[in-house]
């Protein structure tokens, strides 16, 4: 049996289930090549950029994010100018580094709840597939009569099958896909922390709580709303 049949004797839900296997690719294909290109898993420059920092070249710091691209860069960017200016106090310059943040987070995480959504109701369209099939299969043994056909039935049975093994199929990797790329993301995130926090300890406008306290890991979690 070919393609084409297999999917004709699957029914429609198994042309709804190649859609979003589709979908799910071209999801997965972009978010990679966006993930890559934006050179998330560049880190080095941050040390770079502190360095100058200490060293008193601002205007270095700023050169060396400005040629970068990644994520990170861009908030340390936002911390460096908040943070030099002296106008802005600690809570100013959080609130503007956490609307940078939080737009370079939304970015990175657009699409993902497209690509769960797809491995979440895959298995579920294949197993209605699967149940529409099973009734189908039952309705044409019913009307078989006494002259039941043992090949009626398990006919039935595997064409409704079809849609819970094509289900899977589009649902496991989707779902593995998900999960690596929402991992990138959380390791974005910390990193985008960790510079921050860093840039703002050296001028002075950290996000100020009270050490030892029960609050601090509360207060750690919630830096700069990223």
């Amino acid at each position: 049996m070919d393609v084409v049949s297999m999917f004709q004797q699957g029914g429609p839900v198994m042309f709804i289930l190649l859609a979003m296997s589709v979908l799910a690719t071209a999801i997965i294909l972009v978010k990679l090549f966006q993930f890559f290109s934006s050179g998330m898993r560049r880190s080095k420059f941050v040390e770079s950029v502190m360095s100058a920092l200490h060293s008193g070249q601002n205007s270095e710091a700023l050169r060396q994010l400005e040629q970068q691209n990644s994520p990170v860069a861009r908030v340390m960017e936002s911390a460096l100018r908040c943070g030099a200016d002296p106008g802005m106090t600690a809570k100013d310059a959080e609130a503007e580094v956490s609307r940078v943040g939080s737009a370079q987070i939304r970015n990175l995480e657009s699409w993902l709840r497209s690509l769960s959504a797809i491995a979440h109701l895959s298995p579920l369209l294949g197993l209605l597939g699967t149940v529409t099939g099973m009734i189908a299969a039952f309705m044409r043994l019913e009307e078989a009569g006494s002259r039941v056909d043992p090949s009626i039935l398990s006919g039935g049975i595997w064409e409704a099958l079809l849609t819970t093994a094509f289900g899977l199929t589009v649902a496991i990797p989707a779902m593995a896909a998900f999960y690596y790329l929402e991992g990138e993301v959380d390791n974005v995130r910390a990193a985008m922390k960790d510079a921050t926090i860093r840039v703002m300890l050296y001028f002075g406008k950290s996000p100020s709580h009270v050490e030892g306290s029960d609050d601090d890991k509360l207060a750690e979690d919630e830096t700069y709303g990223i």
